[in-house]
């Protein structure tokens, strides 16, 4: 075992400025260790986690369950590649098609991997099966998105900072407005090249974005009409974090139900990841039909790590702490009680204009504009009381705390989040 010294907060982020990429903005703060809901600084100094790593940590930090799978797992065998089965990628695949209902599943491992996945599952389906001329194929997507940082991917974002010089971009997609049903309806009946509408069922990214009611519905009734594959990206909504196995199953509140096994709206395409794997390693998945996924033969696509035994049994058991848990029912429950003592705050308050979210997916725009820094001290003095959250686009803060907290916890961490809003107050 390789032996650490210790090592101060001020030290450590000296060494990632040094020699690591600044390709992020952390919050100052260093962290070596983590159980459940809470995070410990190297000096020791105690947290609630209030992002989950953006929403990867659903099953709490270091879940013994998934920990032993994935330890059990790697002491009999880590990797053999797809070039040969191996023993546990096809009881991963058979117990999570069964999870979430569907026919099959491509395993990758990041979420943008399975984004790409996706794209090009939709659009070898829509040369082979729909008949759209080759290389005519589009992909309908909403503004204001967050599917990834590929070349591809940030080719149909409209986020300055992730295109800004990265160009050329990738063609064959369209943008039109989120939660706008006529938008939609209008691309899909005059493009006859449409292959598929790839949405976020909650922009996350974006601020917490929740749509009206029955969006969903009717987006997957207008895909149906015109032959179109409904994608659903619910990489950070899936796996329980909005009150339900899938944020697709519409704006049902049925804590007490299993909503994947009768969804209101169910994907053609269903992209899953971070949660997936309990936040202890990278697992991604795509999940599809027979018809849709039939189109993908040998040498189309793949991964060297994608479907490996090690997330192979650190998905399953990841899925099956949801279930045991009832981890849906239990954030859809903190959720509301979130947002109601939330609420009662921001009736009188001056530097919070409102709460959204679904479950415990949630954010609160603070009444400052865009390009101020006044989020991004809030969570500083958030910090300094001893919870940990990121500021996204400026002037709203994402709360995703993991989804195994307590009330007991979360009515904590509201006190904590308002005393720490006070001393912003005007």
């Amino acid at each position: 075992m390789i032996h650490l010294e210790s090592i101060t907060s001020q030290e450590a982020m000296a060494l990632e400025n040094k020699y690591g990429a600044q390709n992020y903005h952390p919050l100052p703060v260093v962290l070596s260790r983590g159980e459940g809901v809470f995070v410990w600084d190297v000096e020791g100094r105690k947290y609630y986690d209030f992002l989950s790593a953006y929403s990867s940590l659903n099953q709490g930090h270091c879940h013994p369950k998934i920990v032993d799978a994935l330890i059990e797992q790697s002491k009999r065998l880590t990797l053999t590649s797809r070039a040969f089965y191996n023993d546990m990628l096809g009881r991963y695949e058979k117990y999570a098609t069964n999870y979430f209902k569907y026919d099959k599943m491509l395993p990758m491992n990041s979420g943008a991997e399975a984004v790409e996945t996706a794209i090009k599952l939709c659009r070898k389906w829509a040369y082979e099966v729909k008949g759209i001329d080759i290389n005519r194929a589009e992909i309908v997507v909403c503004e204001n998105n967050f599917h990834g940082r590929t070349t591809t991917i940030i080719s149909f974002s409209n986020d300055p900072v992730a295109r800004k010089h990265f160009g050329p971009y990738t063609d064959g997609f369209i943008k039109i407005p989120y939660n706008n049903i006529e938008a939609l309806e209008h691309v899909l009946s005059t493009n006859p090249n449409i292959a598929g509408f790839l949405v976020e069922p909650i922009q996350g990214e974006a601020g917490v974005y929740v749509p009206t009611e029955g969006y969903l519905k009717q987006a997957k009734a207008l895909c149906e009409t015109y032959n179109v594959l409904f994608i659903a990206d619910e990489i950070q909504t899936g796996i329980a974090r909005t009150g339900r196995q899938l944020a697709t199953c519409g704006n049902c509140t049925c804590p007490n139900k299993d909503c994947s096994n009768t969804p209101d709206v169910k994907p053609d395409i269903l992209v899953l990841g971070k949660a997936l794997s309990g936040g202890l390693y990278p697992v991604s998945a795509v999940m599809s039909s027979n018809e849709i996924m039939n189109v993908i033969q040998p040498g189309n696509h793949g991964s060297t790590f994608g479907g490996n035994p090690v997330a192979a049994a650190v998905a399953m058991a990841a899925l099956e702490v949801v279930k045991e848990e009832k981890l849906a029912e239990n954030a859809y429950q903190l959720g509301e009680l979130f947002r109601a003592e939330m609420n009662k705050y921001i009736a009188n308050s001056n530097i919070v204009k409102l709460v959204r979210g679904k479950g415990l997916l949630n954010a609160i725009v603070i009444n400052d504009a865009k390009d101020s820094d006044t989020a991004w001290n809030i969570c500083l003095k958030l910090r300094d009381n001893g919870l940990l959250a990121k500021p996204t686009h400026g002037n709203m803060i994402r709360f995703a705390p993991p989804l195994v907290m307590t009330e007991e916890q979360l009515r904590d961490c509201v006190d904590i989040i308002i005393k720490t809003l006070k001393s912003f107050e005007d």
